[in-house]
């Protein structure tokens, strides 16, 4: 259902109060008077700056204030949309609420209040009379209607474009999750820095795009890399993901296959929990995006909300996408107590989400501390499936010093990979990786090739965590035992 057509069914039901979160005002204003022209209502967009206007009529005078805007809305007869454009300022005067509330409560037949602002988050006064409704970002039948109107102007220009239809479309995907007025700036930026605009700037979108969410401070598009082949061991997980991606397919839904939601990783730190992030979302050929918990919290009052609730809202419209969640306790740690509540809320922002969310947002959360998660994580519905990631085996290191040789150019058949992975018992993959990056850089010294016993050597000098924190892992196997799936097997 798009936007104006959710829209003009609240106003079919009389609906007289709604809070609207938007950042694209005028896409809101565009979807307010297509839903309200199909429902028969004149439309009333009030500012503090202009007034209370009906659209094709003059300013009503006196109505700059919204306390005198609310009292005019009050007597008018006619049914009609009554737009408050960044009302929510407003509603910090006790007496402009309670002239909101008392409007919802006598509203005459086909009059709705629709106050606009950076959230829908409904007052405690408002409570059983407001409805919250949200601007999603555009879709991609209107993503491919902006590049469309774009080329056409840029072509206008005099600009070359080179743009075919399938190009097109992958240029309206790469702006996925975007505003409006965002992606037009970014394809006019993209094509003002040659003069032009070609196949090779949609790349030049997305690294401007991915610029943008970062200065958002949550989200980072995050360069993928290789594939689940470069990941050293892990079979069990690696066949799971494979079968799981396979419900990507445009048969998938005709045949009743839900999207995967996501899955949980946990285990022993440095065994390549977020390696299999990064691989995984080049083996879907699918968007990395990079939600960093650490910085979700902010210094005011419900921004930390706020914060998530956005960056949460912004992965939904990239879908089909994987949302890489890392070291996933450091936003989420059960407790809280102290801090006025904030973590509960945000732990109820984030949970609503993990189970409402709609398909095509895959989640991969990595943990390193399980135990300090809250319980309600681990419930049915949050995740597909829960992995614990083990130090790897003789076999598994094998694997890893494998791939860590052919990332690094080296023949196989030069090493003796056998005693290699006996020289790293006990090794996690990056301490396996350390040992030949080590080994490495002490043979370019020496002006000598790198070989089996440089490694061995490097690996006998190296105390890997599994003894300096025996305790902790083994407190880690003891967690796993019964309630998560082995990685390995």
């Amino acid at each position: 259902m798009s936007a104006a057509d959710d829209l003009r069914l609240l106003l079919a039901s009389r609906h007289p109060l709604i809070l609207a979160a938007t950042d694209d005002e005028q896409r809101f204003l565009e979807v307010v008077r297509r839903a309200a022209q199909a429902s028969g209502y004149p439309v009333w967009t009030w500012s503090l700056t202009r007034g209370l206007p009906r659209d094709g009529f003059g300013h009503q005078v006196g109505t700059k204030d919204a306390r005198q805007a609310l009292a005019f809305v009050g007597e008018v007869a006619d049914p009609g949309v009554f737009i408050m454009a960044d009302a929510r300022a407003a509603l910090g005067d006790a007496a402009v609420v309670r002239a909101v509330k008392e409007m919802a409560l006598a509203a005459k037949p086909g009059q709705t209040l629709v106050l606009t602002g950076p959230t829908n988050e409904i007052l405690p006064e408002l409570e059983g009379l407001a409805v919250a409704w949200r601007l999603e970002p555009p879709s991609a039948e209107e993503l491919e209607q902006v590049v469309r109107r774009i080329v056409d102007d840029l072509s206008a220009q005099g600009v070359p474009v080179e743009l075919d239809a399938g190009s097109r479309a992958e240029l309206g995907e790469a702006l996925r999750g975007l505003a409006v007025p965002e992606a037009e700036r970014l394809i006019r930026r993209a094509a003002l820095r040659d003069g032009r605009l070609g196949t090779e700037h949609i790349e030049v979108v997305r690294a401007l795009k991915a610029e943008q969410l970062e200065e958002g401070g949550l989200l980072e598009l995050v360069a993928t890399e290789g594939d689940l082949d470069d990941v050293g061991g892990m079979e069990n997980l690696k066949q799971w993901l494979r079968l799981r991606g396979r419900a990507f397919e445009p048969e998938a839904e005709a045949f009743g296959v839900e999207a995967p939601r996501g899955v949980l990783l946990t285990g022993v730190p440095g065994c390549g929990k977020s390696l299999v992030a990064k691989t995984l979302a080049r083996t879907w050929q699918l968007p990395l995006a990079l939600l960093d918990p650490a910085r979700i919290y902010g210094p005011y009052v419900g921004e930390s909300e706020r914060r998530l609730d956005r960056a949460l809202q912004t992965v939904v419209a990239m879908a089909p996408v994987v949302l890489w969640i890392d070291e996933i306790e450091k936003g989420f740690a059960a407790g809280g107590e102290g801090d006025g509540g904030v973590s509960q809320r945000v732990l109820g922002t984030f949970l609503r989400w993990m189970q409402d969310r709609s398909p095509g947002v895959f989640v991969v959360a990595t943990c390193n501390d399980v135990a300090s998660l809250p319980p309600e994580f681990m419930r049915r519905g949050r995740f597909d499936e829960i992995f614990f990631v083990d130090l790897p085996d003789v076999t598994e290191r094998e694997a890893i010093v494998r791939v860590q040789l052919r990332r690094r150019k080296r023949e196989l058949d030069a090493f003796d990979v056998t005693a290699i992975a006996a020289a790293t018992d006990g090794f996690s993959g990056a301490e396996i990786e350390g040992a030949i990056v080590a080994a490495l850089y002490r043979a370019f010294a020496d002006r000598s090739e790198l070989s089996t016993d440089a490694i061995v050597r490097e690996a006998g000098a190296t105390t890997p965590l599994s003894r300096t924190r025996a305790e902790d892992i083994a407190a880690l196997r003891s967690w796993a035992t019964g309630r998560a799936t082995s990685a390995s097997a």
